[in-house]
This record gives structure tokens, sequence and C-alpha cells, in this order.
């Protein structure tokens, strides 16, 4: 998909997302990233360090809002830049045949850059209406 930045406007909305995350999902993110830290996956020690249980990777959370902004664009290659701010973890319950955890993103266009062909594109992630992440941005290349 092809998205021209004269179609574009600040605030236009670039869709929304339900994440649902899981424990086997934090297990294979382990496993991908090399992150075997016991508060992913044990919640006795998580608790130990004031945790309210196992939580999800911060890496895992902000790849996984990201993919919002790779799917409207349709080109992963597109992201120019992406940061954030953690601002809280993502508690991961241990729930047979559920998501442990819900994780909401939406993205609207921040601001545009006629001249570079970039568009700045803002998240909103939550998890029960509290944002988890904070100037969640990804700079994309348009045409």
């Amino acid at each position: 998909m092809s998205i021209n930045i004269a179609d574009l406007a600040v605030g236009t909305e670039i869709g929304s997302r339900t994440l649902e995350i899981s424990r086997a999902d934090l297990v294979k993110y382990a496993g991908a990233s090399g992150d075997f830290n016991p508060i992913h996956w044990n919640d006795r020690f998580a608790r130990e360090v004031e945790l309210p249980g196992v939580i999800a990777h911060g890496m895992f959370t902000m790849g996984a809002a990201v993919q919002l902004v790779t799917d409207w664009i349709g080109d992963p290659s597109a992201v120019v830049s992406y940061g954030t701010r953690f601002t809280k973890p993502v508690p991961v319950a241990d729930v047979a045949g559920a998501p442990g955890a819900v994780v909401e993103v939406s993205g609207v266009v921040g601001a545009l850059d006629s001249d570079a062909g970039t568009a700045r594109i803002d998240l909103t992630v939550t998890l029960e209406g509290q944002k988890v992440l904070v100037k969640a941005q990804a700079v994309v290349r348009l045409t």
C-alpha cells in the first residue's frame, strides 16, 4: 500500500488494535530475544522484587505496539525511527484459555514533514485504561 503525504493531516487516525498477550508469548519472546529475566516467567520472583506478578518484556510491548504502524504503512522498512518511554509494567496473568493481558493500541498522525516526506505517528498504548507507553512515536517515510 502506498500512502501519499498529501492525503494526510495532523490528527488523521491510522487505526487501532487489541493485543492479547499470554504467558506463552512471553516465553517465545524470551527465546527470541535472549531475555530470560525471571520477572517475565516466575510469579514468586516477580513478587519478591515488588512487581504485581509476571510482566511482559518492555521491548515486547514496544514491538507489538508498532505493528499497528507497519501494518498501516505496508512496509516495515518505511519506519525511520521509533521510540517510547516505559511508564507502567504490563502484568500477564496465568490464565488457561484466555489472554493474561489485553493491551489497546491506537495511532494518529502527530506531525507531517513535506520536505522530508515523513509523518510522525503517535501511538496510545494502554492496559485497563492506563498508559503503559508514553511518547510512543514512529517516524515513517511516505511517498
